[in-house]
């Protein structure tokens, strides 16, 4: 993997870059779809492809490993050839799922026993097992197993939690160059710092995951329920730290005005849901704000959801959809995020290249954050 960084805004952090992949470049800043279980929920690979134009999409290790399986995987030839996508790929290490079923797992040094959540048998997630399973998955991008840690957190906590993070990422170092890529192309692994919104533990962290000389950095525990300004203030600290050669990627983040902040503050990657689960609950994001397409004041608005994003359909006929219920509304939502999404990450990258990102982001912010 190569990374370029074009331009930096004058005025802000903001960063235009070109990553380059065997599967193809991806421009900074980037959000990457969440494509879960091999599927972005309700839009197709074609859609993702040719009307989205999606530069990189994101699968999930934990529900993969589950469903479909890694020797369905491996059959398959791995995940690119198993969905028909031939562009990049990330795959995230399951760390943050083992998280949110804190109820239903026990970390130990060896790694995470947790029982799945389709049938309740125990299984066992390690840092050299978890490289395997991304071996076989085969995206470009891969992330190094981590604990997430949770919000609020004790410092104590978050301290053990860290080091157990930076323990397992020289082991996961270790299985990655022992092996080597299944499929005939390269792939790349990114450690994932931790810390919690602890600023010396963050520093910490930074330190320690850039002494690996890896191709990318991940920033992993925020979006977990920590204000906005916590999150800031930490994805600041460390894109001071880390070297302007290193693509930075905050992991699930997150609402727009969120991407907008923290691509002024450094970031270039992001991927989060919320664009495909909100769009399934009627709810659009737009240049002007947000739209609930469930509220009964758009059932008579035959102006189109969007001129330039999704002119094709009114306000109205999505209300139709939502209140019978029709997959296809789902449908349209989705894609409709999607390119939202999209739209914007590329707008402020056009912006960081020509310097007026930071009048530019100021005023979007200001209208994303209306209800409409």
């Amino acid at each position: 993997m190569f990374f370029e960084l074009q331009h930096t805004d004058k005025n802000t952090q903001a960063r235009a870059g070109l990553i380059t992949t065997d599967h193809g470049q991806i421009p900074t800043p980037i959000f990457m779809p969440v494509g879960t279980q091999g599927t972005v929920k309700a839009v197709d690979q074609a859609i993702l492809k040719d009307k989205i134009d999606a530069k990189i999409i994101l699968g999930n290790t934990y529900h993969l490993y589950l469903r479909p399986g890694l020797d369905i995987l491996k059959g398959a030839g791995g995940l690119h050839q198993f969905i028909n996508w031939d562009r990049p790929m990330l795959t995230d290490s399951g760390g943050f799922q083992v998280y949110s079923i804190s109820d239903q797992r026990k970390i130990t040094e060896d790694g995470v026993i947790f029982r799945s959540h389709i049938d309740g048998h125990k299984l066992l997630f390690t840092p050299e097992n978890v490289m395997d399973t991304q071996r076989i998955i085969g995206a470009d991008i891969i992330m190094a197993f981590d604990e997430c840690t949770p919000y609020p957190s004790t410092r104590e906590y978050a301290t053990n939690s860290m080091h157990t993070t930076h323990r397992w990422l020289h082991r996961c170092i270790k299985r990655f160059e022992e092996t080597e890529p299944i499929y005939g192309y390269n792939q790349q692994l990114f450690p994932i710092i931790q810390g919690s919104t602890f600023p010396d533990l963050r520093q910490q962290s930074t330190e320690y995951c850039l002494k690996h000389d890896t191709d990318g950095i991940a920033i992993g525990g925020l979006s977990v329920g920590e204000p906005h300004e916590d999150m800031y203030a930490i994805s600041d600290q460390i894109c001071q730290i880390i070297p302007k050669s290193k693509p930075r990627y905050l992991m699930g983040v997150g609402t727009p005005s969120n991407i907008l902040e923290c691509i002024h503050l450094g970031i270039d990657m992001f991927d989060c849901v919320m664009p495909t689960r909100n769009a399934r609950n009627g709810m659009l994001f737009t240049k002007e704000g947000t739209i609930n397409m469930k509220n009964k004041k758009w059932e008579d608005d035959y102006s189109s959801v969007d001129e330039e994003l999704t002119p094709q359909y009114s306000k109205a006929y999505l209300k139709h959809l939502f209140k019978a219920k029709e997959y296809l509304g789902a449908q349209i939502a989705s894609e409709h995020n999607l390119k939202f999404y999209l739209w914007l990450v590329g707008e402020a990258r056009k912006h960081i290249l020509n310097d007026t990102f930071v009048s530019w982001k100021n005023n979007m912010v200001k209208k994303l954050d209306q209800r409409l």
